[in-house]
């Protein structure tokens, strides 16, 4: 992804970009060896918890209590999997995930690969500026002033100003994660019921849970996730003495966007569901958890939300539209000219600037809009999954590097669950459709 992800990894990884010669003198030693390729797990991982996800997770917390805690070792070891795949791919290939769907599928494949991702992302879009909105209404501030505003000012950051100020933008937005760490806590939940709720699945599952499963898995799991990853390591460059260390990088980001998960659950759990409130709006979640856990709590879990919705709002459009410029082989390029790179530039708008009109509806609900948009991600994902299972077995591309039979055991097992989900939901919906489900 040139252009952006050199910038965005660099928020992660700064000691490499402040002494890139100290790069090579402690390349692929100790703690040195580490900080000189992290950021492209981490940042994708980060991006993962975005405004679909806090909304989707306050859900199920709201609705379900610690009853689907149990999901978080499943999808931890799932996107894992994914992650590490992607990473693997990137590394020894050099290329991003649309690159090699064109060299390997062809044209038409890649069209319609784009086309997933562009919907899939157009939809996220949506969910991030619902999110920005939703956040500042808990301080009453009223959509229509946030999402023009917020719309604006991140067009003209990405347009305008420096990779440098991008970078601390980034940097900056990154540490309201901490207040969802610091929310769970103040909500004073019993951690030994949440470790046994870890470890206890509960398969006993209505419409309703089974919808929040989906969107559970679906904003966990997202098709953008695996193309910025491959993109963003492609493009630093990272060769293949430091696969291993990239491939921890990966697997330490699919860690972190489920641990900050679990503590948004918990939270929720705690304060919403004991005291039978259901999220109707990602508002209301952050507003009920004041008379429970007190007012800092719910600014946390506000600051936390806005800053989140931001932070993806920004990352969605422009990568979606290098993305598609690389499968396609258009120039994009954030420092040139329109009239250099049309096509980079009319995507990116178009989808930041749908993705915040949408919001704008009047009555829309925003709460409703996220969680439609974590399903749609939920449904999409296996068309990507399956892209990249073909992909980290083709013994040319990947050489000795290619799946072995229990990293595909586990691909197949991770790529399966996503399936079988996705069919239950829509054999649900079928069912409801011809009034057979009430």
């Amino acid at each position: 992804m040139p252009g952006i992800t050199a910038p965005v990894s660099r928020a992660v990884g700064r000691f490499t970009d402040l002494a890139p010669d100290l790069r090579g003198r402690f390349r692929r030693r100790g703690v040195f060896a580490f900080l000189a390729v992290m950021g492209p797990g981490l940042i994708a991982g980060i991006a993962g918890n975005d405004a679909g996800g806090i909304a989707t997770y306050s859900a199920v917390g709201s609705r379900t209590g610690f009853g689907l805690l149990w999901l978080f070792p499943v999808t931890i070891v799932v996107l894992a999997v994914v992650q590490e795949m992607a990473a693997r791919l990137g590394v020894v290939t050099g290329q991003g995930l649309s690159d090699l769907i064109r060299d390997r599928f062809g044209v038409r494949w890649t069209a319609f690969a784009m086309l997933v991702l562009l919907v899939a992302n157009l939809a996220n879009t949506v969910a991030e500026f619902a999110g920005a909105a939703a956040a500042l209404e808990i301080f009453a501030v009223p959509r229509l002033i946030t999402v023009p505003i917020v719309a604006v000012a991140i067009w003209a950051l990405v347009l305008f100003a420096s990779y440098r100020a991008v970078e601390r933008v980034f940097l900056s937005v990154m540490v309201v994660f901490l207040a969802y760490i610091a929310s769970a806590f103040l909500a004073r939940p019993d951690w030994a019921q949440v470790g046994q709720a870890l470890v206890t699945p509960n398969l006993a599952v209505g419409a309703e849970t089974l919808l929040l499963m989906v969107a559970f898995v679906g904003t966990t799991i997202t098709p953008y996730m695996q193309f910025y990853l491959q993109s963003a390591v492609a493009e630093k460059g990272i060769d293949e003495e430091e696969l291993k260390l990239e491939q921890a990088d990966a697997i330490g980001g699919a860690v972190w966007t489920n641990v900050i998960a679990l503590f948004i659950v918990v939270a929720t759990a705690q304060t919403l569901f004991l005291n039978g409130i259901r999220v109707e709006d990602a508002a209301q979640a952050a507003e009920a958890l004041g008379p429970v856990a007190g007012n800092l709590a719910r600014v946390l879990f506000a600051v936390g939300l806005f800053g989140a919705s931001v932070l993806a709002a920004t990352i969605m459009p422009i990568s979606t539209a290098f993305v598609i410029c690389e499968a396609f082989g258009w120039e994009s390029g954030v420092g040139k000219r329109f009239a250099d790179a049309p096509a980079f530039f009319a995507l990116y708008t178009f989808v930041l600037f749908v993705g915040a009109l949408v919001v704008l509806i009047p009555g829309l609900p925003l709460l409703r809009v996220i969680l439609v948009s974590q399903n749609l991600q939920g449904l999409l994902l296996p068309v990507v999954l399956l892209f990249m299972l073909k992909l980290v077995n083709d013994r040319r591309l990947l050489g000795r590097h290619v799946n072995g039979v229990k990293r595909n055991l586990l691909a197949a097992v991770a790529v399966g669950l996503v399936i079988l989900l996705d069919l239950m939901l829509l054999g649900s919906a079928a069912l409801e459709a011809v009034g057979l489900r009430t």
